[in-house]
Protein backbone atom coordinates (compact mmCIF):
# COMPACT_ATOMS: atom_id res chain seq x y z
CA UNK A 1 0.00 0.00 0.00
CA UNK A 2 1.37 3.15 -1.15
CA UNK A 3 2.75 5.58 1.50
CA UNK A 4 1.81 8.89 -0.06
CA UNK A 5 0.67 11.62 2.10
CA UNK A 6 -2.79 12.09 2.15
CA UNK A 7 -3.89 15.60 3.01
CA UNK A 8 -6.89 16.31 5.20
CA UNK A 9 -7.87 18.93 2.18
CA UNK A 10 -6.84 18.95 -1.43
CA UNK A 11 -7.21 22.48 -2.44
CA UNK A 12 -4.64 22.13 -5.40
CA UNK A 13 -6.58 19.89 -7.85
CA UNK A 14 -9.46 21.43 -8.05
CA UNK A 15 -7.50 24.59 -8.87
CA UNK A 16 -5.43 23.36 -11.44
CA UNK A 17 -8.65 21.83 -13.16
CA UNK A 18 -10.17 25.33 -13.14
CA UNK A 19 -6.81 27.24 -14.33
CA UNK A 20 -8.03 28.39 -17.48
CA UNK A 21 -11.89 29.39 -16.27
CA UNK A 22 -10.23 31.26 -13.71
CA UNK A 23 -7.53 33.25 -15.36
CA UNK A 24 -10.33 34.24 -18.00
CA UNK A 25 -11.83 35.95 -14.81
CA UNK A 26 -9.22 38.04 -13.31
CA UNK A 27 -8.42 39.26 -17.14
CA UNK A 28 -12.17 40.29 -17.52
CA UNK A 29 -11.56 42.15 -14.23
CA UNK A 30 -8.09 43.70 -15.25
CA UNK A 31 -9.44 44.63 -18.34
CA UNK A 32 -12.29 46.80 -17.07
CA UNK A 33 -10.94 47.53 -13.94
CA UNK A 34 -14.00 46.24 -12.77
CA UNK A 35 -12.75 45.25 -8.71
CA UNK A 36 -15.80 46.40 -6.95
CA UNK A 37 -19.51 45.82 -7.17
CA UNK A 38 -20.54 45.67 -10.84
CA UNK A 39 -22.22 42.78 -12.94
CA UNK A 40 -19.57 39.79 -11.78
CA UNK A 41 -20.98 40.54 -8.10
CA UNK A 42 -24.61 40.73 -9.64
CA UNK A 43 -24.34 37.71 -11.89
CA UNK A 44 -23.19 35.04 -8.93
CA UNK A 45 -25.68 37.16 -7.15
CA UNK A 46 -28.44 35.87 -9.24
CA UNK A 47 -27.04 32.54 -9.70
CA UNK A 48 -26.90 31.37 -5.71
CA UNK A 49 -29.97 33.16 -5.30
CA UNK A 50 -31.57 30.29 -8.11
CA UNK A 51 -29.44 27.30 -6.70
CA UNK A 52 -30.44 28.17 -2.98
CA UNK A 53 -34.09 28.90 -4.45
CA UNK A 54 -34.65 31.73 -2.50
CA UNK A 55 -35.46 35.35 -3.91
CA UNK A 56 -32.60 37.43 -2.91
CA UNK A 57 -29.06 37.20 -2.69
CA UNK A 58 -26.46 39.65 -0.97
CA UNK A 59 -22.91 38.85 -1.32
CA UNK A 60 -20.68 40.32 1.49
CA UNK A 61 -17.37 40.03 2.77
CA UNK A 62 -17.45 36.60 4.54
CA UNK A 63 -19.71 34.33 6.41
CA UNK A 64 -19.10 36.05 9.29
CA UNK A 65 -20.23 39.41 7.56
CA UNK A 66 -23.19 37.25 6.65
CA UNK A 67 -24.00 36.57 10.08
CA UNK A 68 -23.68 39.72 11.76
CA UNK A 69 -25.52 41.29 8.30
CA UNK A 70 -28.21 39.03 8.75
CA UNK A 71 -28.85 39.84 12.44
CA UNK A 72 -28.66 43.08 12.51
CA UNK A 73 -31.07 43.40 9.24
CA UNK A 74 -33.39 41.15 11.46
CA UNK A 75 -33.99 43.52 13.83
CA UNK A 76 -31.51 42.28 16.64
CA UNK A 77 -31.41 44.64 19.33
CA UNK A 78 -28.76 45.30 22.66
CA UNK A 79 -29.33 42.47 24.98
CA UNK A 80 -31.38 40.46 23.12
CA UNK A 81 -31.08 36.85 23.52
CA UNK A 82 -30.14 34.68 20.48
CA UNK A 83 -29.99 30.98 20.98
CA UNK A 84 -27.44 28.94 18.94
CA UNK A 85 -25.57 25.24 19.40
CA UNK A 86 -22.45 25.52 21.31
CA UNK A 87 -20.26 23.29 18.45
CA UNK A 88 -20.08 25.30 15.56
CA UNK A 89 -16.86 27.90 15.01
CA UNK A 90 -16.99 31.12 17.47
CA UNK A 91 -18.03 33.35 14.06
CA UNK A 92 -21.80 32.28 15.35
CA UNK A 93 -21.38 33.57 18.55
CA UNK A 94 -19.29 36.38 17.15
CA UNK A 95 -22.14 37.82 15.04
CA UNK A 96 -24.38 37.54 17.17
CA UNK A 97 -22.59 39.62 19.99
CA UNK A 98 -21.42 42.37 17.33
CA UNK A 99 -25.02 42.62 16.09
CA UNK A 100 -25.97 43.89 20.14
CA UNK A 101 -27.26 40.48 21.11
CA UNK A 102 -26.18 37.92 23.73
CA UNK A 103 -25.40 34.26 22.94
CA UNK A 104 -26.97 31.48 24.64
CA UNK A 105 -26.76 27.81 24.19
CA UNK A 106 -28.76 25.01 23.25
CA UNK A 107 -27.59 21.06 23.61
CA UNK A 108 -27.30 19.39 20.53
CA UNK A 109 -28.92 15.64 18.78
CA UNK A 110 -26.77 12.63 19.53
CA UNK A 111 -26.41 11.52 16.15
CA UNK A 112 -26.63 14.55 14.39
CA UNK A 113 -25.11 16.84 15.97
CA UNK A 114 -27.46 19.54 15.14
CA UNK A 115 -29.45 21.95 17.16
CA UNK A 116 -31.94 19.68 19.37
CA UNK A 117 -35.42 20.83 18.80
CA UNK A 118 -36.68 19.34 22.26
CA UNK A 119 -33.99 20.82 24.37
CA UNK A 120 -35.00 24.22 22.58
CA UNK A 121 -38.77 24.04 23.58
CA UNK A 122 -37.20 22.78 27.11
CA UNK A 123 -35.63 26.29 27.23
CA UNK A 124 -38.20 28.28 26.04
CA UNK A 125 -40.80 26.69 27.95
CA UNK A 126 -38.00 26.53 31.39
CA UNK A 127 -36.01 29.12 31.43
CA UNK A 128 -38.63 31.93 29.89
CA UNK A 129 -41.80 33.67 30.32
CA UNK A 130 -44.05 34.60 27.92
CA UNK A 131 -43.80 37.97 27.75
CA UNK A 132 -47.12 39.58 26.37
CA UNK A 133 -46.87 43.50 25.59
CA UNK A 134 -43.46 42.46 23.38
CA UNK A 135 -45.29 39.15 22.55
CA UNK A 136 -41.84 37.31 22.87
CA UNK A 137 -40.48 34.82 25.67
CA UNK A 138 -38.37 36.47 27.71
CA UNK A 139 -35.74 35.17 30.00
CA UNK A 140 -36.85 34.38 33.85
CA UNK A 141 -33.67 36.17 35.43
CA UNK A 142 -32.53 38.98 32.97
CA UNK A 143 -35.95 39.52 31.51
CA UNK A 144 -34.59 40.02 27.76
CA UNK A 145 -36.40 38.21 25.09
CA UNK A 146 -35.43 35.82 22.81
CA UNK A 147 -35.85 36.89 19.49
CA UNK A 148 -33.37 34.75 17.23
CA UNK A 149 -32.63 31.15 16.93
CA UNK A 150 -29.31 30.49 14.73
CA UNK A 151 -29.47 26.64 13.99
CA UNK A 152 -25.79 25.37 12.53
CA UNK A 153 -26.38 23.19 9.23
CA UNK A 154 -23.54 21.24 10.45
CA UNK A 155 -20.65 19.11 8.44
CA UNK A 156 -23.00 19.63 5.13
CA UNK A 157 -26.26 18.55 6.90
CA UNK A 158 -29.22 20.95 7.56
CA UNK A 159 -30.32 21.03 11.28
CA UNK A 160 -34.15 19.90 12.07
CA UNK A 161 -35.84 23.01 10.52
CA UNK A 162 -39.63 21.62 10.69
CA UNK A 163 -39.39 21.56 14.67
CA UNK A 164 -37.25 25.25 14.76
CA UNK A 165 -39.66 26.56 12.62
CA UNK A 166 -42.75 25.28 14.33
CA UNK A 167 -41.30 26.82 17.72
CA UNK A 168 -40.58 30.42 16.24
CA UNK A 169 -44.35 30.40 14.85
CA UNK A 170 -45.56 29.59 18.47
CA UNK A 171 -42.59 31.79 20.40
CA UNK A 172 -42.27 34.93 17.59
CA UNK A 173 -38.51 34.68 16.54
CA UNK A 174 -37.17 34.98 13.75
CA UNK A 175 -34.81 32.08 12.13
CA UNK A 176 -31.32 32.49 10.99
CA UNK A 177 -29.63 29.68 9.18
CA UNK A 178 -25.98 29.34 9.51
CA UNK A 179 -25.67 27.26 6.17
CA UNK A 180 -21.77 28.13 6.30
CA UNK A 181 -20.74 24.32 5.67
CA UNK A 182 -23.99 23.42 4.10
CA UNK A 183 -24.32 24.88 0.21
CA UNK A 184 -26.73 22.50 -1.63
CA UNK A 185 -27.78 20.59 1.26
CA UNK A 186 -31.43 19.75 1.59
CA UNK A 187 -34.15 19.34 4.27
CA UNK A 188 -37.12 17.14 3.48
CA UNK A 189 -40.12 19.69 4.87
CA UNK A 190 -43.22 17.56 6.46
CA UNK A 191 -44.96 20.59 6.32
CA UNK A 192 -44.47 21.39 2.95
CA UNK A 193 -44.00 17.87 1.73
CA UNK A 194 -41.26 18.57 -0.49
CA UNK A 195 -37.29 18.94 -0.10
CA UNK A 196 -36.21 22.26 0.77
CA UNK A 197 -32.38 23.81 0.12
CA UNK A 198 -30.43 25.39 2.60
CA UNK A 199 -30.59 28.83 2.27
CA UNK A 200 -34.45 28.75 1.50
CA UNK A 201 -36.07 27.79 4.90
CA UNK A 202 -35.10 30.64 7.89
CA UNK A 203 -35.53 34.34 7.45
CA UNK A 204 -32.94 34.53 6.03
CA UNK A 205 -29.47 32.57 5.73
CA UNK A 206 -25.64 33.04 6.30
CA UNK A 207 -23.18 31.21 3.89
CA UNK A 208 -19.31 31.37 4.15
CA UNK A 209 -17.07 30.68 1.02
CA UNK A 210 -14.24 30.79 2.74
CA UNK A 211 -11.16 28.33 0.72
CA UNK A 212 -12.26 25.00 2.12
CA UNK A 213 -15.94 25.18 2.06
CA UNK A 214 -18.26 22.52 -0.75
CA UNK A 215 -18.12 26.46 -2.55
CA UNK A 216 -15.25 27.94 -1.99
CA UNK A 217 -13.52 31.38 -2.88
CA UNK A 218 -9.61 32.02 -3.59
CA UNK A 219 -9.76 34.34 -0.67
CA UNK A 220 -12.87 35.29 1.51
CA UNK A 221 -16.21 35.75 0.71
CA UNK A 222 -19.66 35.41 1.87
CA UNK A 223 -23.62 36.03 1.15
CA UNK A 224 -26.88 36.54 2.67
CA UNK A 225 -30.12 34.87 1.53
CA UNK A 226 -33.44 35.48 2.08
CA UNK A 227 -37.20 35.71 0.34
CA UNK A 228 -37.18 39.10 2.48
CA UNK A 229 -36.63 42.26 -0.02
CA UNK A 230 -36.39 44.70 2.74
CA UNK A 231 -34.01 42.17 4.88
CA UNK A 232 -32.22 42.11 1.90
CA UNK A 233 -31.85 45.98 1.07
CA UNK A 234 -31.08 46.39 4.64
CA UNK A 235 -27.73 43.83 3.99
CA UNK A 236 -26.92 45.64 1.06
CA UNK A 237 -26.43 49.38 3.21
CA UNK A 238 -24.53 47.53 5.70
CA UNK A 239 -22.21 45.77 3.36
CA UNK A 240 -21.44 49.32 2.24
CA UNK A 241 -20.68 52.05 4.68
CA UNK A 242 -24.83 52.19 4.82
CA UNK A 243 -24.56 53.83 1.22
CA UNK A 244 -27.80 53.92 -1.03
CA UNK A 245 -25.80 56.12 -3.35
CA UNK A 246 -22.16 57.15 -2.98
CA UNK A 247 -21.54 59.78 -0.23
CA UNK A 248 -25.55 59.30 0.87
CA UNK A 249 -25.38 57.06 4.14
CA UNK A 250 -28.93 56.07 5.45
CA UNK A 251 -27.33 54.27 8.63
CA UNK A 252 -23.63 53.49 9.62
CA UNK A 253 -22.45 50.40 7.92
CA UNK A 254 -19.06 48.26 7.50
CA UNK A 255 -17.31 47.75 4.98
CA UNK A 256 -18.20 44.13 3.67
CA UNK A 257 -18.49 43.91 0.20
CA UNK A 258 -17.78 41.27 -1.98
CA UNK A 259 -15.30 41.90 -4.44
CA UNK A 260 -15.39 41.34 -8.24
CA UNK A 261 -13.14 38.66 -9.05
CA UNK A 262 -14.22 36.09 -5.83
CA UNK A 263 -17.23 36.81 -7.32
CA UNK A 264 -16.60 35.58 -10.58
CA UNK A 265 -14.60 32.76 -9.26
CA UNK A 266 -17.26 31.87 -7.29
CA UNK A 267 -20.08 32.00 -10.32
CA UNK A 268 -17.55 29.49 -12.22
CA UNK A 269 -17.19 27.14 -9.45
CA UNK A 270 -20.94 27.07 -8.91
CA UNK A 271 -21.23 25.23 -12.14
CA UNK A 272 -19.15 22.45 -10.57
CA UNK A 273 -21.20 22.07 -7.30
CA UNK A 274 -23.90 19.52 -7.81
CA UNK A 275 -21.39 17.45 -9.23
CA UNK A 276 -18.44 17.69 -6.19
CA UNK A 277 -21.51 17.25 -3.77
CA UNK A 278 -22.71 14.57 -5.25
CA UNK A 279 -19.03 12.96 -5.22
CA UNK A 280 -18.77 14.09 -2.09
CA UNK A 281 -21.56 11.70 -1.07
CA UNK A 282 -19.94 8.79 -2.89
CA UNK A 283 -16.83 9.27 -0.78
CA UNK A 284 -18.75 9.34 1.88
CA UNK A 285 -20.92 5.90 0.92
CA UNK A 286 -17.47 4.61 0.07
CA UNK A 287 -16.28 5.15 3.93
CA UNK A 288 -19.50 3.99 5.31
CA UNK A 289 -18.58 0.51 3.78
CA UNK A 290 -15.24 0.59 4.96
CA UNK A 291 -15.98 0.86 8.26
CA UNK A 292 -19.41 -1.62 8.09
CA UNK A 293 -18.90 -3.98 11.15
CA UNK A 294 -16.65 -1.65 12.68
CA UNK A 295 -19.70 0.63 14.39
CA UNK A 296 -18.76 -0.32 17.95
CA UNK A 297 -15.06 1.57 17.61
CA UNK A 298 -16.10 3.90 14.63
CA UNK A 299 -19.34 5.69 15.25
CA UNK A 300 -20.10 7.09 11.67
CA UNK A 301 -22.09 10.16 10.32
CA UNK A 302 -26.06 10.18 11.03
CA UNK A 303 -28.02 10.91 7.78
CA UNK A 304 -31.76 10.95 9.08
CA UNK A 305 -34.66 9.98 6.20
CA UNK A 306 -35.14 13.96 6.17
CA UNK A 307 -31.68 14.73 5.12
CA UNK A 308 -29.14 14.95 2.30
CA UNK A 309 -25.94 15.96 3.38
CA UNK A 310 -22.97 17.59 1.35
CA UNK A 311 -20.65 16.06 3.37
CA UNK A 312 -18.35 19.07 3.82
CA UNK A 313 -16.79 17.01 6.54
CA UNK A 314 -16.83 13.46 7.28
CA UNK A 315 -16.64 13.44 11.47
CA UNK A 316 -16.32 10.09 13.09
CA UNK A 317 -16.56 9.15 16.89
CA UNK A 318 -13.53 7.24 18.45
CA UNK A 319 -12.80 6.55 22.20
CA UNK A 320 -8.58 7.18 22.04
CA UNK A 321 -9.03 9.96 19.98
CA UNK A 322 -5.82 11.40 20.55
CA UNK A 323 -3.84 8.63 20.16
CA UNK A 324 -5.73 7.46 16.54
CA UNK A 325 -5.07 11.33 15.29
CA UNK A 326 -1.12 10.59 16.20
CA UNK A 327 -0.87 7.52 14.67
CA UNK A 328 -2.48 8.66 11.34
CA UNK A 329 -0.33 11.92 11.56
CA UNK A 330 2.54 9.47 11.75
CA UNK A 331 1.21 7.60 8.79
CA UNK A 332 0.95 10.75 6.55
CA UNK A 333 -2.49 11.06 6.65
CA UNK A 334 -3.99 14.44 7.76
CA UNK A 335 -6.81 14.57 9.83
CA UNK A 336 -9.11 17.75 12.00
CA UNK A 337 -11.24 18.16 15.03
CA UNK A 338 -14.57 20.19 14.61
CA UNK A 339 -14.66 21.35 17.28
CA UNK A 340 -12.29 20.35 20.45
CA UNK A 341 -14.31 22.65 22.92
CA UNK A 342 -17.42 23.45 22.95
CA UNK A 343 -18.19 27.78 22.81
CA UNK A 344 -19.30 27.89 26.04
CA UNK A 345 -16.30 26.28 27.57
CA UNK A 346 -13.66 28.92 25.84
CA UNK A 347 -12.06 31.62 27.83
CA UNK A 348 -14.02 34.25 25.24
CA UNK A 349 -17.33 33.21 27.47
CA UNK A 350 -16.45 32.68 30.51
CA UNK A 351 -17.62 35.51 32.23
CA UNK A 352 -21.20 33.94 30.88
CA UNK A 353 -21.01 31.86 34.21
CA UNK A 354 -20.98 28.54 32.33
CA UNK A 355 -19.87 25.13 33.64
CA UNK A 356 -18.77 21.74 32.62
CA UNK A 357 -21.57 20.09 32.65
CA UNK A 358 -24.12 22.26 31.63
CA UNK A 359 -24.24 21.22 28.15
CA UNK A 360 -23.34 17.19 28.24
CA UNK A 361 -24.39 16.00 24.91
CA UNK A 362 -21.79 18.55 22.86
CA UNK A 363 -19.27 18.65 25.49
CA UNK A 364 -18.82 14.97 24.73
CA UNK A 365 -18.65 15.07 21.28
CA UNK A 366 -16.03 17.72 21.70
CA UNK A 367 -14.12 15.30 23.28
CA UNK A 368 -14.69 12.10 20.69
CA UNK A 369 -15.05 13.39 17.20
CA UNK A 370 -12.49 13.32 14.55
CA UNK A 371 -12.84 14.41 10.80
CA UNK A 372 -10.74 12.21 8.31
CA UNK A 373 -10.04 13.49 4.68
CA UNK A 374 -12.92 14.61 2.71
CA UNK A 375 -12.83 16.03 -1.04
CA UNK A 376 -14.48 14.82 -4.77
CA UNK A 377 -10.76 13.92 -5.46
CA UNK A 378 -10.21 11.64 -2.86
CA UNK A 379 -9.69 8.56 -4.64
CA UNK A 380 -10.94 4.66 -4.05
CA UNK A 381 -7.09 3.50 -2.91
CA UNK A 382 -6.41 6.63 -0.69
CA UNK A 383 -9.73 5.68 1.08
CA UNK A 384 -9.13 2.20 1.64
CA UNK A 385 -5.98 3.05 3.02
CA UNK A 386 -7.56 5.97 5.58
CA UNK A 387 -9.91 2.89 6.79
CA UNK A 388 -7.07 0.61 7.14
CA UNK A 389 -5.19 2.67 8.97
CA UNK A 390 -7.54 3.65 11.71
CA UNK A 391 -8.55 0.14 11.94
CA UNK A 392 -5.40 -0.68 12.73
CA UNK A 393 -4.90 2.11 15.04
CA UNK A 394 -8.28 1.07 16.75
CA UNK A 395 -7.17 -2.38 17.27
CA UNK A 396 -3.83 -1.46 18.86
CA UNK A 397 -5.63 0.97 20.90
CA UNK A 398 -8.26 -1.77 22.23
CA UNK A 399 -6.24 -3.93 22.95
CA UNK A 400 -3.72 -1.98 24.91
CA UNK A 401 -7.04 -0.72 27.46
CA UNK A 402 -7.43 2.31 26.08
Amino acid sequence: MSNEKIPFLDLVTVHQELEEELVAILRAALSTAGFIGGPMVQGFEQDFARFCESRCCVGVGSGTDALRFALIAAGIRLGDIVLTVPNTFIATTEAISQAGGRPDFIDIDERTYTMDPARLRQYLEGKCIWDSKRRRAAHKETGHPVTAVVPVHLYGQMAEMDAILDLANQYNFKVIEDACQAQGAEYFSQRENRWRKAGSMGHAAAFSFYPGKNLGACGEAGAVTTDDEQLAQTCRLLRDHGQSKKYFHDVEGYNGRLDAIQAGFLRVKLGHLNKWNEQRREVAERYNKLFAGAEAEVRLPHQPEWSRSVYHLYVVRVGARALLQKRLDEAGIGTGIHYPISLHLTKAYEGFGFRVGDLPVAEKAASKVLSLPMYPELTISQQERIAAEVLKSLEVTTGCGS
